[in-house]
């Protein structure tokens, strides 16, 4: 490719932040978007040439097909754009972003991903202009790039690329991050409108959801290392009074993951033997993949988490280990106390905006 930037483009990241910052807090103001929740993805252009590239600079292209394509059909012959790929997943009215369809598209299996991209399309939202033809735009105000964004948009309409939306208000921002949280997205970024691209800083604001809930460990994985607890595997009670899983906490100090083994070590399921017991590897006992080998512990433990979303029964991401709770019996452990938000459909957020700049 033969574009103004060198490739691979190392993106500008976000320096995570309590509140959402003050339009007038810095020179020139905010600028205010959605957090989308996918996979980040910087897309270059040069005639038929395309290659999607992720965050740790690798290509995407074999997993998103289908987005590729679109780039060719629609996005200028020679240009860099900053943007995130998405899934959603419902019907009409009713949709939102679906983290575990996007996270399955990154699999060996040609004819998987075939079958995916057919079954559950990625899209891109576009939030960034980097280059344009001959022309090298990260030097340029925030403000600067995202008219020129706005202007490339204006001559193309496609059904799988998206422009994200902004806002110089505040208060609106305030409510994109209470409402559109009902639609799988993550938080708010805020941006500087005098602010250049720069490559690989952490330039950027970024305000995400945050709770706590207590839950039950119910085993644990080794580390790939083989010392050591890999993770720990987390359930909560149902409406049926089953334990269910839900996730795990896989952030663990080397010390600390040793620690664990003998900490967890007289919870440990045993045979009449003395051997531990094999844990289920059917989908129905860890819907996971992942969790489908295990040891298996007494769920007598309860742990205090900080996670982002529960996603039906299934904690959206990894959680944060916060402190233990001997306190608490498993059984309070339940789903239905855990605070969700209030749905809220996907296409909405997508729609075009025009207020608030």
């Amino acid at each position: 490719m033969q574009l103004p930037l060198d490739l691979p483009i190392a993106p500008m990241l976000a320096k995570a932040v309590a509140e959402i910052p003050a339009a007038g807090s810095v020179e020139g103001g905010w600028s205010y978007e959605p957090k989308w929740d996918g996979f980040r993805c910087i897309v270059c252009r040069d005639g038929e040439e395309v290659e999607l590239l992720s965050r740790s600079k690798k290509s995407l292209n074999r997993y998103f097909p289908e987005v590729v394509a679109q780039v060719r059909a629609h996005l200028p012959q020679r240009c860099i754009i900053d943007g995130e790929l998405v899934v959603r997943a419902g019907g009409p009215g009713a949709q939102k972003l679906d983290w575990e369809s996007i996270s399955a598209r990154i699999h060996p299996a040609a004819s998987r991903i075939e079958r995916l991209a057919r079954e559950s399309p990625a899209e891109l939202v576009c939030f960034d202009l980097l280059a344009l033809g001959e022309q090298d735009l990260t030097g340029l105000d925030f403000a600067q790039r995202r008219a020129r964004l706005e202007e490339l948009f204006g001559g193309f309409d496609a059904p799988g690329i998206h422009l994200t939306r902004t806002t110089a208000d505040e208060q609106e921002a305030r409510d994109w991050f209470e409402r559109f949280e009902g639609a799988g997205l993550d938080g708010v970024v805020a941006k500087r409108n005098d602010g250049p691209y720069e490559q690989g800083k952490r330039t950027m604001l970024k305000v995400k959801h945050k709770r706590t809930a207590e839950a039950v460990v119910m085993g644990y994985r080794l580390h790939k290392s083989g010392e050591g607890v890999g993770s720990l595997l987390l359930g909560m009670v149902d409406e049926h009074g089953e334990l269910v899983p839900v996730g795990g906490i896989a952030a663990f100090t080397a010390a600390r993951r040793r620690e664990l083994v003998e900490e967890l070590a007289p919870l440990v399921l045993r045979d009449p033997h003395g051997a531990v017991q094999q844990a289920s590897r059917e989908r129905s006992r860890f819907t996971s993949a992942a969790d489908a080998a295990f040891v298996p512990l007494d769920p007598r433990l309860v742990v205090e988490v900080a996670f982002d979303q529960l996603e039906g029964r299934r904690f959206r991401h990894a959680v944060i280990f916060l402190r233990w709770r001997p306190d608490r019996e498993p059984s309070s452990c339940l789903l239905e106390q855990v605070e969700r938000p209030i749905a809220y459909d996907l296409a909405e957020v997508l729609a075009p905006h025009h207020t608030g700049n």
